[in-house]
């Protein structure tokens, strides 16, 4: 991953990095922001249900307190207690219906009983309680004050306040006022307190509900960990659940109210702030990558500048220079890069001088140093020529050994020659086994000299296309060279073979091989090693030819004990 992303281009890492760092940005950010919401849902999906249950209680109250109200106005009124005076039961009931006329849109059910609970009067549903009311005798122990709470009969849930009438003889009736816990209240709650979902329920089981069933069924089964606000999962939704006993005269519990808060709209509202943010990341990245992207072509564009200008001057165009714009710090780098050119130029330009200057001492060192042998034995023959009588066989000896003078002379300004201009003579279909003959002829006599034997393996019908006489000195430095690192005797094998459109040619020698320090130069002017005489250009010459005719002259490299040279010469010709 890191290789492939090595090879991109600036332009795409800059891209791919903006990307990326806005996108962790975003993601951390839509982290906390989603964190912070879903906990202020939370707090305020808690404050609402804790309000919704805060209005319960206050209402809850006002009807009991109503209740209450009307209860103790009624076992006052004169005509009341008169009636329970006359300890007739219709006469009680004759006066319970007039005033249960009058109250009826006050309270939802009014009962008379005795002192045992025993109902005399049953009037607006309290029919349904039957002809007994537990709940008095459960109230009496508080009796003359009045008392609330809820009552469980019928398998009906009554909110109801039992007070006693008393007369100068003590107790003779009592009354029993209240309502039924049904669905109408649960609805009625649900609208005055905030929108939140009611379910009361009596010994475990659902008498009234603002929910369906199947919901409300789940919720009476859920384990409430405790009386405060727990999370409750009913079907595929989540609620949010408070529950509060329902106390009847004695103060036990008798049934539980649960007031309930879905997390629906809380998650459709995350869902609409996850779907913003997934909009919101996508525009950002949009948007930061367009930005990027133009920027960072404002910026690379002098950086491209710098590398095509690099390029030049790596091949040797030294006179590139860099628009110069602006004074940031491209702009500073820019400045430097045409400096840096102009110092590279100054300073090529005084090397190429110098080297000139080198170059010329040298091969007037060297010419002068491989000059001065011959023309010694040239002038010392001839001084012993004109000077004395010498015999006939004294006469051929100095004359061959000025022959031999010159012919060094010439070989040695004929290579002059060839390093100031390169001779591209018309090439001719040549046997390569005379040529190589011819070269090994030359060498014949130090060969012998040095006890150096030469083999040639090369075909007869092997030829090519050549200059003559310039591959011959090519040969003839090759072999040489090689008679001159083995002056103790050695041998040397020249032979060749085919290999596709060109002819190899193999010189190898038994010698102590090729130096390591002059190896990686060994072609270029001026490098000797171990070289009695010579200007050091035998080897760059020998190579020159043969690009000349379009092969190449190279050493092998993995020879460990002696030398050997490959020549590769085109059986085409030049290609």
């Amino acid at each position: 991953m890191l290789a492939r992303f090595g090879r991109l281009s600036l332009l795409w890492k800059i891209l791919l990095s903006t990307s990326v760092a806005i996108t962790v940005l975003l993601v951390l950010t839509g982290w906390f922001v989603q964190d912070q919401v879903l906990r202020s849902m939370s707090d305020n999906l808690q404050n609402e249900i804790q309000g919704s249950f805060r209005a319960y209680e206050s209402l809850w109250q006002a009807r009991a307190g109503t209740l209450r109200s009307v209860s103790l106005v009624l076992s006052n009124m004169s005509d009341v207690r008169a009636a329970f005076r006359t300890n007739d039961q219709l006469t009680i009931r004759d006066t319970a219906g007039e005033i249960w006329s009058k109250i009826s849109q006050t309270t939802g059910l009014f009962l008379v009983t005795d002192p045992h609970g025993n109902v005399i009067a049953s009037l607006g549903g309290g029919q349904e309680l039957g002809n007994h009311l537990p709940a008095v005798r459960d109230a009496s122990r508080n009796f003359p004050e009045q008392t609330t709470g809820f009552v469980l009969q019928e398998g009906r849930l009554y909110q109801m306040v039992i007070t006693p009438v008393y007369v100068e003889n003590g107790l003779i009736n009592v009354l029993a006022a209240g309502y039924l816990v049904d669905g109408r209240v649960a609805t009625e709650l649900k609208a005055e307190t905030g929108e939140s979902d009611f379910v009361f329920l009596a010994r475990g089981t659902p008498v009234a509900s603002t929910l369906d069933e199947a919901t409300t069924a789940e919720l009476a089964a859920a384990k409430l960990e405790a009386q405060g606000l727990t999370r409750v999962t009913a079907g595929r939704n989540q609620y949010a659940v408070i529950g509060s006993p329902l106390r009847d005269m004695q103060g036990a519990p008798v049934g539980e109210i649960l007031i309930v808060k879905s997390f629906d709209s809380a998650r459709r509202r995350m869902a609409t702030l996850q779907s913003n943010l997934i909009f919101t990341w996508l525009a950002a990245i949009l948007a930061g990558l367009i930005g990027s992207y133009f920027l960072a072509r404002r910026i690379l564009e002098p950086v491209k500048e710098l590398d095509r200008a690099a390029a030049m001057i790596a091949r040797q165009e030294y006179e590139t220079q860099v628009p110069h714009a602006g004074n940031d710090e491209l702009g500073r780098l820019a400045n430097t890069f045409n400096v840096m050119s102009r110092s590279i130029r100054s300073a090529r330009e005084e090397l190429i001088r110098q080297e000139r200057i080198a170059t010329i001492g040298r091969l007037a060192t060297s010419i002068v140093h491989d000059l001065r042998n011959p023309l010694a034995a040239i002038y010392g023959g001839a001084e012993m020529m004109m000077d004395g009588e010498l015999s006939e066989s004294q006469l051929k000896r100095l004359a061959a050994n000025i022959y031999r003078s010159s012919r060094t002379i010439k070989d040695l300004l004929q290579e002059l020659v060839d390093v100031s201009r390169r001779r591209t003579p018309p090439a001719e279909i040549c046997h390569l086994r005379d040529v190589v003959g011819a070269a090994a002829e030359v060498q014949a006599a130090n060969a012998e000299a040095c006890g150096v034997s030469v083999a040639i393996e090369v075909r007869e019908d092997m030829e090519a296309p050549m200059d003559r006489a310039r591959m011959e000195r090519v040969f003839q430095n090759l072999i040489g060279n090689a008679v001159e690192v083995m002056p103790n005797g050695g041998r040397i094998t020249i032979s060749a073979e085919h290999d596709g459109e060109a002819v190899l040619i193999r010189v190898e020698d038994t010698g102590p091989g090729i130096p390591s320090e002059v190896r990686s130069r060994l072609f270029e002017p001026f490098i000797t090693s171990g070289k009695k005489n010579g200007l050091g250009l035998g080897l760059a010459l020998s190579r020159q030819t043969v690009l000349d005719h379009g092969g190449d002259l190279w050493a092998d490299e993995e020879m460990q004990n002696g030398a050997r040279f490959w020549v590769r010469i085109p059986r085409n010709g030049v290609t």
